[in-house]
């Protein structure tokens, strides 16, 4: 096995699995185990073939981002007792994703770029160019859809239907925004800006917790700080350190998740390419050497590891 595609063990004390774009959600009452696997989505849409040490490579930045942010708000990790494997308590997700940007880019661009100048109830600027940083960051949300594509929507929106109560709403708000801030400075540190990106939220006993993985490749979009400004004033693509390289390939090949679009043939090449991607993502973000994991046995591995740590 070159890649993790999926799982599909059966727990003593299971109550319940889930399986997500790139991840198998094991249930067991008030906890859960979450099996970071190699799958990738783009557009809302899983693609073909599994991309080797991705699921390893999230598990990880997400486990060493949550560490640098528990003192903002309390996440949903109790241990992550293997490469591929992170447990913890089960929250109820609030049916939101918080999005928020610092610069002008991705679905932003692309809407900016259509002529619409509100974004999620935000109003834009006139004058601004592809990754341009935006006065101060926004925060654009999109509703949260167990099948489908993510709809944008507004807070006013969001409050008016009653998908979040305004008193969670504005602490979800508060939370983003010190979140964002301290993304922003750990990016700083290795050389990065942090662009965009979105957390999650649930609620566990009354208490808001950070659910999901934050500030990884697939959650988040990064710059590199050097040459950043010299790009920008030369009409230039900003060199990026995010999953955006694989949306402008299926672009580039006719493909947005459209009815009726064609999924490009993934070769072994494009696939490995990938990969390597990743390995880099990881250590530019974290700035530690990324260790593999290897695919012998890692059913049994992972297997082994959720027995031993869920109770």
């Amino acid at each position: 096995m070159d890649a993790l595609k999926e799982t599909n063990f059966e727990f003593l004390g299971q109550t319940g699995f889930y399986r997500g774009k790139v991840r198998d959600v094991y249930y067991f009452g008030n906890k859960l185990a979450i099996v970071a696997t190699d799958r990738i989505s783009a557009f809302d849409v899983v693609l073909p073939r599994a991309i080797p040490y991705k699921g390893q490579v999230l598990n990880q930045i997400a486990a060493y981002h949550l560490k640098a942010t528990s003192d903002i708000v309390p996440n949903w990790v109790l241990s992550q007792p293997d490469p591929n494997v992170a447990i913890g308590h089960f929250c109820e997700p609030f049916k939101v994703e918080m999005v928020i940007r610092g610069y002008l880019a991705g679905h932003a661009w692309r809407v900016y770029q259509s002529g619409e100048r509100m974004l999620c109830g935000v109003a834009l600027p006139e004058g601004l160019k592809e990754n341009d940083r935006l006065p101060e960051p926004i925060i654009t949300p999109s509703t949260k859809a167990d099948q489908g594509h993510d709809e944008d929507i507004s807070r006013e929106e969001i409050i008016r239907q009653g998908i979040v109560s305004e008193e969670d709403y504005v602490q979800l708000e508060n939370y983003t925004r010190a979140l964002f801030k301290r993304g922003t400075d750990l990016g700083t540190k290795q050389g990065l800006i942090l662009v965009d990106t979105k957390y999650e939220f649930g609620k566990l006993d009354g208490q808001i917790y950070l659910i999901d993985e934050i500030h990884t490749p697939d959650s988040s979009r990064y710059f590199y700080a050097e040459g950043y400004e010299e790009r920008q004033k030369n009409n230039e693509p900003q060199k990026q350190l995010s999953k955006e390289f694989v949306r402008q390939w299926l672009i580039e090949n006719n493909f947005q998740g459209k009815d009726g679009q064609q999924i490009p043939e993934m070769t072994d090449e494009k696939v490995s390419e990938i990969s390597e991607r990743y390995l880099e993502l990881y250590h530019n973000v974290t700035g530690q050497k990324f260790v593999k994991t290897g695919y012998e046995g890692i059913l049994e591995r992972i297997e082994k590891s959720i027995k031993e740590n869920i109770f």
